[in-house]
């Protein structure tokens, strides 16, 4: 049940909304979920903790404000090995959003965002928001993916683009709002317009009342 605002009346539920991590295994999925969605992680600089690569799927719940609203963000992380691939596909369906995530020290899955971006039109649809996260970008010495290629290829299909580091904290909290901000104004758009439907439809059987 809804609880009751500080007036006595009902507060709205929160609105839920569905975020799935996509990319290859080990690009620090994990790290970035648990980055953002646990206020205990570890201050900048400290040594980050080593997490084994997802087996299956697991998923955690961030509550935020948007335009005074509560907002529950669903962020499921996906498992990135090639075994997984059909199981972790199939969490796409429904999602509005997905974070697309690469690794700069890793070029083959910088090389394999175009495959994700196509499950993710085929599961998802092409109008579901995204944004492209070329993590580790601590590991400076280590790139091997110019930050241009990142941003060209972010250009090309359209979606905001970050270099993160989970480690270091840099980026992430920024990212999501970027792209809850982007997801919201949209659900915001399809609800005002059927309350303006709603109201429409109201207006016309109260004018052929007699």
């Amino acid at each position: 049940m809804a609880g009751l605002g500080p007036g006595g009346a009902a507060e709205p539920r929160p609105l839920l909304v569905k975020i799935v991590m996509a990319g290859e295994s080990c690009v620090g999925k994990t790290s970035i979920v648990r980055r953002y969605t646990e206020s205990g992680s570890p201050p900048a600089g400290s040594p980050a903790p080593s997490y084994m690569a997802t087996i299956g799927i697991d998923f955690k719940v961030k509550p935020v404000m948007f335009n005074d609203r509560r907002v529950k963000l669903q962020i499921w992380d996906t498992a990135g090995q090639e075994r997984f691939h059909t199981l972790s596909t199939s969490y796409f369906r429904g999602a509005q959003g997905f974070v697309l995530v690469y690794d700069i020290t890793n070029l083959k899955s910088f090389q394999s965002i175009t495959m994700w971006m196509n499950d993710i039109y085929e599961k998802a649809g092409d109008e579901v928001d995204v944004i492209l996260l070329g993590n580790k970008c601590d590991k400076e010495s280590e790139r091997v993916v110019p930050k241009q290629k990142g941003e060209k290829l972010a250009w090309e299909f359209g979606m905001p683009f970050f270099e993160t580091s989970a480690k270091e904290n840099v980026n992430i909290e920024y990212a999501f709002s970027v792209l809850t901000k982007e997801i919201l104004e949209k659900k915001s758009g399809v609800l005002h317009d059927l309350d303006v439907v709603s109201l429409n439809e109201t207006k016309k059987r109260t004018c052929c009342t007699f």
